[in-house]
């Protein structure tokens, strides 16, 4: 504790006693000095009065003085910088080469490193790094094991597994995906939060929801046996995503924003991870995880049957079923769950924290380079401003999102501190609750079940 350090018992801990001594009364003298001293204290904090914070300068110096500034009239102003269409004389960023289009996630990834050196412009030293825009990871551990094994490329990419080292960084859509029309996360953020306040958990419908593209992937495809049907209901209602038909539609029946009608929502992964999975956490519902191979930068902070419900991967219909039942039956945990999830989101992945995130990524990656980083012959300088102001396409998203997204000033405020490892009893710790919770809501299903087959 801190009352037993050795600081917090100098501070802290009770004298040794002695006994009072007498008091003489005061003199006339005694009086009037203390008279004279209170009205000079007065004087001088009325003199004070208005001002705040000490500056002591370097006490070698022989002039060695203490300022006192002035204490500001009025809160402190973010500094704006005019929007610059043709330069910029911030931190630089060089791609080899010519930009391939501006297209895909290639361009979107080097977007969104130009806007986070704008916040904390000179907050990162040279550095070179390799990013791959695929949707899986791909530096598999087993590949670099072994005494004649060589160390593993640093490789940064959207997401990661357990079988794999691959480094992993925000994703584009946080900045907007205008393909699609969702807008950057900052302002999905408040149309969530807006949207949670006006149909409250209890009023949304009892089931679970999902809606996406199930053709990318056959475990998609395994989720859509769980609607609805007339033989049968597993508490699901699912929907399938076109694209093309929303995108001429003008995205009607699309925006996320708009999706927090259900109690229960269904995150369940595609090709890889999927970008869906913030939006749904976001929602004040339950997130139905169906089970996960992949994660992306911020989902293993988060714990099963706190933050979301885990879900089998290898029998979805009945455990939805017994999901929603076990929500419905204890809708005060099941709506904590939901607002859990909801806060998370709202508070701790907020977009200043992305780019704390980024910040710190990106300044413990340069301390481990062994090289110099130069720019590469024929490079191309990639400049956010530029390239929000000639954006095309998508009929004029493009161009809001980038400009919507736009980092306009460095931050007033130094990056969060980044806090300490985990030592290895509290992440084996932290790991087995986790792993415990799952075998909890497993043996919670089989008891449901079982009871279910004796009723019939």
């Amino acid at each position: 504790m801190l009352q037993r350090s050795g600081l917090a018992g100098h501070l802290f801990e009770k004298p040794p006693w002695r006994p009072p001594s007498k008091r003489r009364p005061p003199t006339t003298v005694a009086l009037l000095v203390l008279t004279v001293f209170l009205m000079a204290a007065l004087v001088t904090y009325s003199l004070w009065i208005g001002t705040s914070g000490v500056l002591i300068k370097n006490s070698r110096d022989k002039t060695s003085s203490v300022v006192v500034s002035k204490k500001p009239k009025v809160p402190i102003q973010r500094i704006e910088i005019p929007l610059n269409c043709t330069n910029d004389g911030s931190t630089k960023i060089y791609v080899p080469g010519k930009p391939r289009g501006s297209r895909g996630a290639w361009w979107k990834e080097r977007t969104e490193l130009r806007r986070f050196t704008s916040k904390y412009p000179g907050g990162l030293p040279d550095l070179e790094i390799m990013f791959d825009t695929e949707d899986r990871p791909g530096i598999r551990s087993r590949d670099y094991i072994g005494p004649n094994a060589t160390a593993p490329p640093p490789l940064f990419r959207y997401c990661g597994d357990k079988e794999t080292l691959d480094i992993v960084f925000p994703d584009w859509s946080f900045w907007g995906w205008a393909e699609i029309n969702i807008k950057p996360w900052d302002s999905i953020l408040k149309e969530i939060k807006e949207g949670n306040r006006k149909i409250k958990w209890i009023d949304r419908e009892p089931y679970a929801y999902w809606k996406g593209n199930p053709f990318v992937d056959e475990n998609r495809q395994d989720l859509l046996k769980c609607n609805v049907t007339d033989q049968q209901d597993w508490n699901a209602r699912l929907f399938i995503q076109d694209w093309i038909l929303e995108g001429q539609q003008g995205f009607k029946q699309s925006n996320v924003a708009d999706q927090c009608t259900y109690r229960y929502k269904i995150y369940i992964e595609g090709y890889a991870w999927s970008v869906s999975e913030k939006y749904i956490l976001a929602c004040d519902s339950v997130t139905f995880m169906v089970q996960p191979q992949f994660y992306d930068f911020f989902m293993r902070s988060m714990q099963p049957v706190e933050h979301y419900w885990p879900i089998r991967d290898d029998d979805k219909c009945r455990s939805l079923k017994f999901a929603v039942d076990w929500g419905n039956n204890h809708k005060k945990k099941a709506h904590e769950i939901g607002k859990a999830a909801s806060s998370f989101m709202q508070e701790q992945l907020k977009m200043d924290y992305v780019y704390d995130y980024m910040y710190h990524l990106l300044n413990e990656y340069a301390k481990l380079l062994k090289f110099e980083p130069r720019i590469p012959e024929g490079a191309t300088e990639l400049c956010s401003e530029v390239m929000a102001c000639h954006a095309e396409g998508q009929q004029g998203r493009k161009k809001k999102f980038m400009m919507e997204s736009l980092v306009k000033g460095p931050s007033i405020t130094n990056p969060c501190t980044l806090p300490p490892p985990y030592d290895r009893l509290a992440l084996a710790a932290f790991l087995r609750r986790k792993d415990n919770s799952i075998l909890q809501v497993k043996k919670w299903e089989e008891g449901y079940w079982e009871s279910l087959n004796k009723q019939q």
